[in-house]
């Protein structure tokens, strides 16, 4: 179980410490982008708290999978939301002519879609350049959330700490490369 899914599962079971935990965590990017975005503060708290409401129904049920960061999955909720409302109001941000607010949702929405498909790509090119072990030590770490000891010995290393820093020369070897490959764009 991933730690995302672990903290929505304690979300889920009404963990005081941990819901208040998550709102601390990404309320004031969200109540920012809300301001920045032709809202006031209340709205933005406002819109907050019912983009949490909605993560503590979906995660009461059992069917519902997360398939992206918690921090994600509410800014998302949080956008939806706030646009929602904007048409509601029939009130446009500063700057923008009548009608264009949908458009800019729907453009920003696919422009942001292609470039966590771009980076996703060169990510797995990145990865399949790595080669192995490299490319299923930081899939096990990172995908599987195994740990130290986990991959030590499936692995073959000695000790976690030969693990760890296995994992931290792959993580470099993994970032030049990635890296790389976006500047050349």
């Amino acid at each position: 179980m991933t730690s995302e899914q672990k903290i929505l599962s304690a979300v889920a079971a009404g963990n005081r410490t941990v819901v208040k935990e998550v709102y601390l965590q990404h309320s004031n990017t969200i109540i920012k982008w809300i301001c920045k975005n032709g809202g006031n503060h209340s709205d933005a708290e406002d819109i907050f708290q019912e983009a949490m409401v909605v993560l503590y129904e979906k995660a009461q049920n059992e069917s519902f999978r997360l398939t992206c960061r918690i921090g994600t999955y509410l800014f998302a909720v949080s956008k939806h939301l706030w646009y929602k409302k904007i048409q509601q109001l029939d009130r446009q941000p500063s700057g923008l002519p009548e009608g264009t607010l949908e458009d800019l949702a729907y453009e920003e929405d696919i422009v942001s879609h292609q470039e966590r498909e771009t980076h996703y790509q060169q990510l797995n090119d990145a990865l399949d350049q790595l080669g192995e072990p490299c490319k299923s030590l930081l899939q096990a770490f990172y995908h599987q959330d195994k740990s130290m000891q986990e991959i030590a010995s499936s692995f073959g290393y000695t000790n976690p700490d030969n693990a760890k820093t296995q994992k931290y020369k792959c993580l470099t070897r993994l970032r030049k490369l990635f890296y790389g490959a976006q500047a050349k764009l």
